[in-house]
């Protein structure tokens, strides 16, 4: 009997898997799944181009520079100084500034502004009257700040927004666009039993999401290490624990379409209307963090925050519920993450499959 069950199953994959990746109400899920990858495909389009221009006004500097040749500029110091310090700056701008002086009248600051490169790193040199009033170091890359940005695009945008969608687009579905396609009957007649006909199409739902969301978020990895120069990039990966990190992510978003797949394959089951469960479901996923310590385990969102690699800080002067909305003061360990998602996600699995049973077809009251 087991070796018929999967063959059905196999056969029910087959069947929902066309629908579920060619159906015209499924696109936008893809253009969902895409938005991160245009995000970081425009990121690493400015970057190159940005440091295209670092090199070539490093090329016209007087002198070959570093970083910490240019940490050596401080205010106070006189045009002479800098010059002498780094050289004729690559790129000068001179400007005249007008100011009233208590006498009456008006009197003319010149000011002039100093451009320097070491071919990465870029230094801006504000100068008034000879002297510098102003200094600005901008990196041309941080690792840190880079990974923070990045994590903070998969939790609070891919995670929270784009598989959470993705997945109501598909799971809730499964049943009810059969229902509105009048095609529901086809299977409830064939001779396979209910609670089989859910696997078959919960696993395919779960494989299109995994191939859709898991493969985008591969796709946002490569483009976003892309955007670094090859020693930054093997820095990354193999000293900062980058590949660890990437294997994190992938694994974190098959885990957000195994839980909210499950949820909303049974939200599908039980209303007609799919907007008031998935609102619902997205309330209590948003209030996640302010719920008491046993019912924030009822939850998906909850795991899936425990088992993200980076950790998003929360800088002095940040609100109180916005600290606690990014902050994740309570995580379990991994193992428990990835069981409790596993063990939430089949008990709501296994309610549906005593659903699927008592379910009715009658397409006049659709």
């Amino acid at each position: 009997m087991t070796k018929l069950w999967w063959a059905q199953i196999k056969s029910v994959i087959r069947l929902e898997m066309k629908k579920t990746f060619f159906a015209r109400r499924g696109l936008w899920i893809y253009i969902l799944a895409l938005l991160p990858l245009l995000l970081f495909t425009a990121h690493t389009v400015l970057t190159s181009r940005d440091r295209e221009r670092s090199r070539h006004i490093a090329s016209e500097g007087e002198k070959t520079l570093t970083y910490q040749d240019l940490l050596a500029i401080k205010p106070e110091m006189t045009s002479s100084e800098v010059i002498t310090q780094l050289g004729k700056p690559p790129l000068r701008f001179r400007w005249n500034e007008r100011r009233p002086v208590e006498e009456g009248g008006i009197t003319q600051i010149p000011h002039e502004d100093y451009h320097y490169s070491d071919g990465a790193d870029d230094l801006y040199v504000d100068l008034a009257d000879g002297k510098v009033v102003g200094v600005h170091l901008h990196r041309g890359f941080n690792l840190a700040e880079d990974s923070i940005v990045f994590a903070g695009v998969f939790q609070f945008f891919y995670l929270r927004l784009a598989v959470f969608f993705g997945c109501l687009g598909i799971f809730m579905n499964l049943f009810r666009g059969e229902i509105l396609d009048k095609s529901l009957h086809f299977y409830f007649l064939a001779p396979i039993r209910r609670e089989v006909l859910m696997v078959g199409k919960f696993l395919a739902g779960l494989l299109a999401t995994c191939v859709i969301f898991v493969t985008s978020e591969f796709l946002q990895i490569v483009v976003f290490t892309g955007s670094f120069s090859p020693n930054v990039r093997d820095l990354y990966l193999y000293q900062n624990h980058g590949l660890a990190n990437s294997a994190a992510y992938l694994g974190v978003t098959a885990l957000a379409c195994l839980g909210y797949g499950a949820f909303f394959l049974a939200a599908g089951m039980l209303f007609r209307n799919p907007i008031l469960p998935a609102a619902a479901i997205l309330a209590w996923e948003g209030v996640n963090p302010f719920l008491p310590a046993l019912l924030k385990k009822f939850s998906v969102i909850y795991y899936l925050k425990s088992l993200c690699p980076v950790d998003i800080p929360t800088p002095p002067g940040t609100p109180p519920l916005l600290s606690l909305l990014v902050s994740n003061p309570d995580p379990v360990s991994t193992p428990a993450a990835i069981l409790g998602i596993v063990i939430v996600a089949l008990l709501v699995l296994y309610v549906s499959s005593f659903q699927v049973q008592r379910m009715e077809i009658n397409y006049t009251t659709e």
